[in-house]
């Protein structure tokens, strides 16, 4: 979302993100609608503000995301990997779904919701023809049972067909919902079930149907892209993810007197102590299956030697369960802090493929954490949060993670400034999956894989009525884990440093608006972790009100670049990316996309039309990934409605 509609809630800024998670009912917050998010470890509440805002509309449904962020195959619902780091996030345990995760909704990124009348949100997206075209539809159902009570489903559904032979994609995204935020006890339970299906092409066989299509076509009528040839035919990726979340608590405290808006005495319930404990069930499935190969794309065959042909699959599943005893803040003067001591345990398992292709190799680990958590979330001025884990059995020992943030807000001639400070310090086993994998092409066991070792640090100022947001950080990794050239993990036992400045300020004259997003990164070793230096994001529009004013309309054209750099490529095997060959490695960038769009919201109802990629054709390095051409210039259009009824 943009700056100019969440400002208010970033990071903390607005005031009502703070109270107390157990003291959150309806008459706190609008009565008609609101949503939060809760985390995963604890389940504290974390208010946001409802999806309504029509600025960047027309971008909330692209791979490459609102600012244009993401390398991705080009396809709705392809593998997608930020080119920003430190955007990214660390490999997950079934690391398989984490090039998904503009799709796939961890249990912290769920927006529960409670609403004095039943809320229904509908929303459909569409570019193209019934031959390439791409399609998305969203369904989000609440309804409450009383003001405490409330439940609903989340549906998602894409299919993108692809516009070069071999691309299609099928994603599903289900979800069970249910919320109680009564003053003793509290509880959210979800039920996710995530599908995705991929066919896999491999990318195109030569850059330069591209780059350089006349000289491909001998002069004659450039290729049309469902002619390009690509590597791979009659190959899929799938994976089947879904997991069961529940936190609850038990709040302990007392009741006193206060007077209501009408001057009357009532009694308030003031929660002092929280008896919580949370778990997740985990399952997950993978399934790579290829019926005709390129011989010359892999250099390793492990299982099937007697044809071009690879069937893989592994398994993973966990349960973790945390318990956890909170003093709160603000039941009293002195009690300025909220202080939650927490222990964990997780078991996970996993299923390997053997050599015989039949029998079956299973990994268990078990982790069990200590740790703890101070924070302080009411109030206008100071707010501030630390938390720590230390691993004290099996696999967990000598793994700790420590985390802090601190936000100051204050009053500025007129104006609301924040500072933010971030820190992180890790010590972490890379994921199962780096250590140990067992496929047709791919097979490893790195039990000596060492542990990374992170340190990071944030800064972030910002001036509301600016429309101004400066973002800077540092971060020293050890022991860095990644794809090397040949698909396999692989560490880098020295040091590598990372900075990163990312400035955005937004202009407004009357109805011209111009908003500017410049992100600067740069790596100590390119060659390992190769980043682009400066990724920019412009956005120029007219934005007025028509029809008695209750029409909001917006007119403009935005415009995504990235300087060259030797990206990362994708390898269809592992469903994740890897290094370039240094003997092949081409560099992308320096291709700016443009789009033209209109924006428009009419009372409960977001629409907006757009010419994606209208500059196709003008030259350069289109690929958002090498060997992956990024979608010719497509038309699109996408529908939001909202019901309270």
């Amino acid at each position: 979302m943009n700056n100019r509609n969440t400002s208010d809630n970033r990071n903390g800024q607005n005031n009502e993100e703070h109270q107390d998670s157990t003291k959150v009912n309806s008459a706190s917050i609008d009565p008609k609608l609101y949503m939060w998010t809760v985390d995963e470890r604890l389940g504290n509440i974390q208010l946001i503000p409802a999806d309504t805002a029509f600025h960047h509309f027309q971008n909330q449904n692209l791979v490459e995301g609102v600012t244009g962020h993401k390398n991705h195959l080009g396809n709705l619902g392809s593998p997608s990997m930020s080119r920003i780091y430190f955007e990214r996030s660390d490999f997950s345990q079934y690391l398989f779904i984490d090039p998904y995760s503009s799709f796939f909704v961890k249990p912290q990124e769920f927006k529960f919701s409670n609403s004095r009348l039943p809320y229904t949100n509908l929303t459909y997206f569409k570019s193209g023809s019934s031959v390439d075209g791409e399609e998305r539809f969203k369904s989000y159902f609440s309804v409450n049972v009383n003001k405490r009570m409330a439940f609903g489903f989340n549906i998602d559904y894409q299919y993108g067909r692809g516009f070069y032979s071999n691309q299609s994609t099928a994603h599903f995204n289900g979800s069970l919902f249910g919320s109680y935020l009564g003053s003793h006890y509290q509880a959210h339970l979800l039920y996710n079930n995530f599908f995705t299906k991929m066919v896999e092409n491999g990318g195109i066989t030569d850059d330069r149907y591209i780059t350089n299509p006349l000289a491909m076509s001998e002069g004659k009528k450039k290729y049309e892209p469902v002619n390009i040839p690509t590597l791979f035919t009659d190959t899929w990726n799938r994976n089947h993810d879904s997991y069961i979340f529940l936190t609850h608590r038990y709040n302990l405290g007392f009741n006193r007197e206060k007077e209501n808006e009408k001057k009357q005495k009532e009694k308030e319930f003031v929660p002092v102590t929280s008896f919580i404990h949370t778990v997740k069930y985990e399952s997950a499935r993978r399934k790579y299956l290829s019926l005709s190969e390129n011989k010359d794309f892999y250099e390793n065959i492990y299982i099937n030697k007697n044809a071009l042909s690879s069937k893989d699959s592994t398994s993973y599943s966990s349960i973790k369960n945390t318990f956890a005893i909170a003093l709160l803040e603000g039941f009293n003067k002195y009690a300025q802090a909220g202080l939650t001591g927490f222990i964990s345990h997780e078991i996970r398992q996993y299923k390997l493929m053997d050599k015989d292709s039949v029998s079956v190799n299973k990994y268990t680990e078990n982790e069990v954490y200590a740790g703890g958590e101070l924070s302080r979330k009411s109030g206008k001025l100071l707010h501030y949060s630390a938390t720590g884990e230390v691993g004290i059995l099996k696999e967990s020992i000598g793994q700790f993670r420590l985390k802090g943030n601190m936000d100051l807000n204050f009053r500025f001639k007129k104006d609301t400034v924040t500072f933010i400070a971030r820190g992180t310090i890790s010590n972490t086993l890379p994921a199962f999956y780096l250590r140990h994998y067992h496929s047709n092409h791919f097979w490893w066991d790195n039990d000596d894989l060492s542990k990374e070792f992170k340190t990071r640090m944030e800064g972030e100022f910002s001036v509301k009525r600016w429309e101004t947001n400066l973002k800077v950080g540092v971060e020293n990794i050890k022991n860095y884990t990644y794809f090397n050239s040949k698909a396999v993990p692989e560490q880098y036992n020295g040091n590598i440093q990372i900075i990163s400045a990312v400035l955005s300020q937004n202009f407004k004259a009357g109805i011209l608006h111009l908003d500017n997003e410049v992100s600067y990164q740069k790596t100590s070793n390119s060659t390992v972790l190769p980043l682009p230096d400066f990724s920019l994001y412009h956005n120029l529009y007219l934005e007025t009100k028509i029809s008695k004013k209750v029409l909001s309309v917006q007119l403009g054209a935005d415009v995504r670049y990235f300087t060259k750099y030797m990206a990362p490529v994708y390898t269809p095997a592992i469903g994740n990316f890897n290094l370039q060959d240094a003997a092949k490695s081409v560099e992308i960038g320096g291709y700016p996309i443009v789009n033209l769009y209109a924006n428009l919201h009419l009372k409960r109802t977001r629409i907006f039309a757009m010419l994606y990629h209208v500059n196709q054709g003008s030259g350069g390095n289109s690929f958002y990934v090498p060997h992956y051409p990024i979608n010719p210039r497509i038309f699109k259009l996408g529908i939001s409605w909202n019901f309270y009824d």
